[in-house]
């Protein structure tokens, strides 16, 4: 068997380094934050090289809280791509914004800024490009775009834990970057999380108060705020694996260049590619394969488990019909939501494991062309 994703595996070797770690918050009997919280967005401040990070309750709640924390209300709109996970317009529309769509690029799978003047309207309030699966967007071009019209740009960085652009890292190329600690994704916790970085003191702080019910300081409430402040178990499990981080995507990358190496001769696969201003961190390996199905079921008949990212983009999902957008509007995306295929990547994933799946690939297609 080789799973897509292996959660025990992720943790097995750092398991004792965890538990002294919890075990102190335990006996420090402070679980809300303080100094462990703190000493986290410092270092992932560093880490990222920016100045502020302010840490959240979620992925979701970054983009969410970043925008009330803009102005970002109803009325306005906000430009990002269709392609993406859910949260990202979730979170636009639960500022009572309206998300406005544009496609993808057709290599990098991320915003295509040339799309972007026929997205922007007198009501647009800001950018929100998406580094998808581990590969940051095109941000020179979408940057310069935005500062032309007054607009500001967030981040969704959610999949880009270490991703850099022309030497810059994901997350500190626009007016702030959003990332999830979601357990799965490069950087996870052991629950849910998630972190606002920035060079804008006043965001910082705007931000620090929403994240708590709008406190200016215990019970002197600024704004309308929410409860999301990430806890001191999540704060040290982070830390730790901070530490591991580059080395982790490092090794995704060796993966990656494996299997591009084993698929990129198969005429009827199309490997991801790697802008030449990005360093890739392959949160996810998504190939483009047709007869997806039926490829994915011959794999799993051999014990490989695969992925979608993403089936249906966001704008044919029901949930969102009332912006009106129809089959055919962003066919990009259309097309890589038919195609997409995500092969097993994760740090502990072995070569050997990758060959496998790589010759399954290549048997699964001989017998797809030949039905």
């Amino acid at each position: 068997m080789i799973p897509f994703f292996d959660m025990k595996m992720r943790h097995a070797s750092l398991r004792e380094e965890f538990l002294r770690a919890i075990g102190e918050i335990i006996d420090s009997g402070t679980f809300a934050g303080d100094a462990a919280v703190e000493a986290f967005e410092n270092e992932f401040a560093a880490y990222c090289g920016s100045r502020y990070a302010v840490a959240v309750g979620s992925g979701t709640d970054a983009l969410w809280l970043t925008m009330l924390a803009m102005g970002i209300g109803p009325g306005d709109e906000v430009i990002t791509v269709p392609m993406t996970f859910v949260a990202t317009v979730e979170a636009i529309c639960q500022t009572g914004a309206r998300p406005v769509f544009v496609d993808i690029d057709t290599r990098t799978y991320t915003m295509d800024p040339a799309a972007l003047e026929n997205a922007l309207s007198s009501r647009t309030k800001a950018i929100m490009p998406v580094h998808l699966f581990g590969q940051t967007a095109a941000m020179d071009p979408i940057v310069e775009f935005a500062r032309k019209h007054g607009l500001r740009v967030i981040e969704d960085a959610a999949q880009a834990h270490g991703a850099e652009y022309k030497s810059r890292k994901a997350g500190t190329i626009g007016d702030a970057g959003c990332f999830s600690f979601y357990p799965a994704k490069n950087l996870g916790a052991f629950g849910e999380g998630g972190a606002v970085v920035t060079a804008d003191g006043d965001l910082a702080s705007s931000l620090r108060m929403l994240r708590s019910h709008g406190q200016a300081r215990k019970n002197h409430h600024v704004l309308r705020g929410w409860n999301s402040r990430l806890d001191a178990i999540q704060a040290v499990v982070l830390r730790i694996k901070l530490r591991h981080l580059d080395a982790e995507n490092q090794t995704r990358q060796s993966h990656a260049r494996r299997y591009d190496s084993g698929l990129g001769g198969a005429g009827a696969i199309r490997i991801p590619e790697t802008a030449r201003d990005c360093r890739h961190v392959h949160h996810i390996y998504a190939i483009r394969v047709g007869g997806r199905q039926r490829v994915m079921e011959m794999l799993a008949g051999k014990g490989i488990s695969c992925a979608i990212h993403y089936p249906v983009p966001v704008h044919l999902q029901p949930a969102f019909a009332e912006l009106g957008c129809q089959h055919g509007d962003f066919p990009v995306s259309e097309r890589c939501a038919e195609e997409f295929l995500s092969l097993p990547m994760f740090p502990e994933l072995t070569a050997r494991q990758i060959d496998t799946v790589v010759e399954a690939i290549g048997e699964a297609l001989g017998v797809c062309a030949a039905v």
